[in-house]
């Protein structure tokens, strides 16, 4: 198709060319004579229609021409032009004017204009034959049609071996992407040199294979933890049922084997509880109810559950907060969720004896919320993952505190969800504090 619209370009260009020379070259003939008129118009009619007969004699490749006075009297006109058909009009002004006909049974071009002279007016008919201009036309049609099939063979060619060339990376793309499975996601594509936007597609897959990779990672790793967390209190439970079992007990064997049996059934509760929550965050199905709400109030509240706990231990547990409402578009029941766990986790790592705070205060537009400990402290080196799921910090110190390390991970979830953010800060043997920013009501 491409192909068959150059050629037609081609030939309509060269159509262009002849007819535009063509047109030169009978505009020429035509001021050739009428300088010969006006040089011999003051000589009279028959030296005009001398001189013309002279010119004639000497002009060559069958150009012809005629010229006539004003009141239409033939001063020269030769045999062809008694044979004109169609019959050429009379010049209608002194820009030259071109029409195709035939004279003498040949096709001719003629240039028509009436020229001033001295005080006369002449019409001068200047015509040169396109049978030359027809002649080469038709070679070139002719060398169009010898060598077009040439060029649309050398172009499929050339075509093909130029798509071959430009899609062998795409295909060495495919053929890495295929080898890439659930063991060899650490595999990446070639990037090819060219930057182009192949370059750009595999630099951008790439970075997209590395975005799975870490999911997938994380999510083995969560279902590997998960497992582990929900074999032991399954264990504990089948353990005690059984030893109780082997032989006759008496009611407070019994009493204290189902009492054990319920704490552990309560923490695995809460365990599955906190898995359930988080896979509904990543599925985007954990809707939240966001209203207005005091954010004084609700840290109130948590207060009074986290005095409980901190009575337990020993504790010291004070709340500093505004005078005034601070308020904040949240859900409640996570709000409430998050502070929970903050309130826990600082009274469950603080050894008894000592002291646990929140304060809240408010910027023009965030609450910010501190809950500040004097427990064990957290590694400085551990500051960046305590908030991943199933990670506590330095294990060894944790074994004797309950909990399956998903509490930080919620609540930082909880935070994000609210348009916050959730930090720490932390000094072995010095305690910790975390920080929770949330948005105001009217910033949110």
């Amino acid at each position: 198709m491409s192909f068959t619209a150059f050629v037609w370009i081609c030939d309509v260009g060269f159509r262009r060319s002849i007819e535009t020379t063509v047109n030169a070259a009978s505009r020429s003939n035509l001021e050739t004579v009428q300088r010969l008129v006006a040089s011999t118009e003051p000589r009279g009619a028959p030296a005009i229609a001398s001189e013309l007969r002279d010119l004639a004699d000497l002009w060559a490749n069958g150009a012809v021409f005629e010229v006539a006075d004003a009141a239409g009297h033939w001063l020269y006109r030769p045999d062809p032009f008694l044979h004109e058909n169609p019959a050429l009009p009379s010049a209608s002004g002194r820009d030259a004017e071109f029409y195709t006909t035939n004279l003498d049974f040949n096709q001719y071009r003629v240039a028509l204009a009436r020229v001033q002279a001295g005080e006369k007016v002449f019409e001068i008919h200047a015509a040169v034959p396109t049978e030359p201009f027809d002649q080469a036309l038709d070679r070139f049609r002719l060398i169009e049609k010898e060598i077009l099939p040439l060029l649309v063979l050398v172009a499929s060619l050339l075509g093909y071996w130029l798509s071959g060339k430009s899609l062998a990376p795409v295909d060495r793309i495919i053929r890495s992407a295929e080898q890439i499975g659930v063991e060899s996601l650490s595999q990446r594509l070639e990037v090819p040199e060219p930057r182009d936007e192949l370059r750009r597609l595999t630099e951008t897959l790439n970075a997209m294979l590395g975005r799975i990779e870490a999911s997938f990672r994380r999510i083995t790793q969560f279902t590997a933890d998960a497992s582990h967390d929900l074999r032991t209190p399954v264990a504990v439970m089948r353990t005690t049922a059984e030893i109780a079992l082997r032989r006759p007990r008496t009611a407070p064997e019994y009493r204290a084997a189902l009492a054990r049996i319920l704490q552990t059934s309560v923490e695995t509760s809460d365990l599955l509880e906190s898995l359930l929550t988080l896979a509904r965050a990543d599925a985007g199905a954990a809707g939240l109810e966001m209203h207005p709400l005091d954010l004084n109030l609700h840290l109130r509240k948590a207060q009074e559950q986290g005095a409980v706990l901190a009575a337990d231990k020993s504790l010291g547990f004070t709340l500093r907060t505004p005078e005034t409402p601070v308020w904040i578009r949240a859900d409640a029941i996570a709000i409430h969720r998050l502070l929970l766990i903050l309130i826990d986790n600082a009274v469950k790592y603080t050894p008894p004896g000592g002291l646990c705070e929140i304060a809240l205060t408010q910027n023009q537009d965030h609450a910010h919320i501190a809950v500040k400990d004097t427990g064990i402290g957290i590694p400085e080196g551990e500051l960046d993952s305590i908030f991943e799921r199933f990670r506590r910090a330095d294990r060894a110190r944790s074994r004797e505190t309950p909990g399956a390390g998903l509490g930080l991970a919620i609540a930082r979830w909880i935070a994000q969800m609210h348009g916050g953010a959730i930090t720490a800060e932390s000094k072995v043997g010095c305690g910790s504090v975390f920080h929770v920013r949330l948005p105001t009501a009217e910033s949110a």
